[in-house]
């Protein structure tokens, strides 16, 4: 029998029943930091940070207080920034602009990851809880913003991040896209309930097995819940089984 760190390693699907297969999917869709490039770059750790010291100056507290209060925030309402607007009455504005103005350097052009997207048969899109300011430095930086048609960022869901079902709603209706002829590559396993739910075949991108990253216990939860179709640690590799 495949064990879950060989499926991971592999990105072979998951061992079961039911196992969904790519052949139906005209539609790609990527979330975008620690799914696009490795979590092992720790892009979203300045990003972590940025946020960490918003939320002390904002709300006058010292920063162990406000990361406690950011994690917190970040768990029950899916994005810090909503967890502000909804707790303290926080314009968003102010803060996407502070938050996202991070350091992209530590990453760099990704060729493969590149022409595996490109020849992936239909549409791709990205759908992120940041911003499509950061989504395009990204894109950029990894040289793959060509192959992409479209950015579903954090203000065209209205300020409602994943996992919340209005989200994907809103996103399937303007991109006029079948869920049922979908994938959805994510790094948080609870993004990818609601997706599955509607048809979409899902994956989960989970770190390599041989770097240490900077995640909490609950992110890193999830390969095995019902709602993930496929589990890799490796996504070019993945995306090239996905066109054989």
């Amino acid at each position: 029998m495949t064990t879950n760190q060989d499926n991971a390693n592999s990105g072979r699907p998951k061992t079961g029943g039911g196992v969904k297969t790519f052949s139906h999917v005209d539609t790609w869709i990527f979330d975008l930091d620690n799914t696009l490039y490795p979590h092992h770059l720790n892009l979203w750790h300045q990003v972590d940070m940025r946020i960490r010291d918003y939320i002390a100056n904002y709300l006058n507290i010292a920063h162990d207080e406000a990361f406690k209060l950011q994690k917190d925030y970040y768990r029950r309402y899916g994005t810090s920034m909503r967890g502000l607007m909804t707790e303290h009455g926080m314009q968003p504005d102010d803060f996407l602009e502070v938050v996202h103005e991070i350091d992209h350097s530590p990453l760099e052009p990704n060729p493969a990851l590149g022409d595996a997207i490109e020849k992936l048969p239909g549409r791709k899109l990205i759908l992120t809880n940041g911003t499509r300011k950061h989504a395009d430095a990204v894109m950029r930086r990894l040289q793959i913003h060509s192959h992409f048609e479209d950015v579903f960022d954090i203000v065209a869901a209205e300020l409602e991040p994943k996992p919340s079902a209005k989200t994907y709603d809103r996103f399937l209706d303007r991109h006029g896209v079948d869920p049922t002829k979908s994938a959805m590559f994510e790094d948080l396993s609870r993004n990818l309930a609601v997706p599955h739910a509607l048809g979409i075949t899902t994956v989960l991108v989970v770190p390599e097995g041989t770097r240490e990253v900077l995640r909490e216990d609950w992110e890193m939860e999830g390969r095995d819940d019902p709602h993930v179709d496929h589990v890799t640690d490796d996504l070019v590799a993945f995306l090239k089984r996905c066109l054989r």
